[in-house]
């Protein structure tokens, strides 16, 4: 069964930052994207960024220069480093697995999310 745990999340002042991380498991990890996305408090689903197979990132333009992912193969896991957080970050963060190698496909399997909250 696929598993995608996430952790990392916690609260943090305006500036700060934070690093997600999301183990996965039971899939060929280094054969396909992942994701993160995020919902902020009453709203919808919202793309952050997604790496391919190859390390070909894509990103938001709203974390566009602010947020970092990488993947380590030999762990299975994906990071997100949030630098300069602002209070408009605040969101439950989940890491998804593509379809596919490539970030355009669609996520099919999801962890359960971790929080971050960015506030003074």
């Amino acid at each position: 069964e696929v598993q995608l745990v996430e952790s990392g999340g916690g609260l943090v002042q305006p500036g700060g930052s934070l690093r997600l991380s999301c183990a996965a498991s039971a899939f060929p990890f280094s054969s396909y994207a992942v994701s993160w996305v995020r919902q902020a408090p009453g709203k919808g689903l919202e793309w952050v960024s997604s790496v391919n197979s190859g390390d070909y990132a894509g990103y938001a333009d709203s974390v566009k220069g602010r947020f970092t992912i990488s993947r380590d193969n030999a762990k299975s896991t994906v990071y997100l480093q949030m630098n300069n957080l602002r209070a408009e970050d605040t969101a439950v963060y989940y890491c998804a697995k593509n379809w596919g190698s490539a970030w355009s496909t669609p996520c099919e399997y999801w962890g359960q999310g971790t929080q971050v909250t960015v506030s003074s």
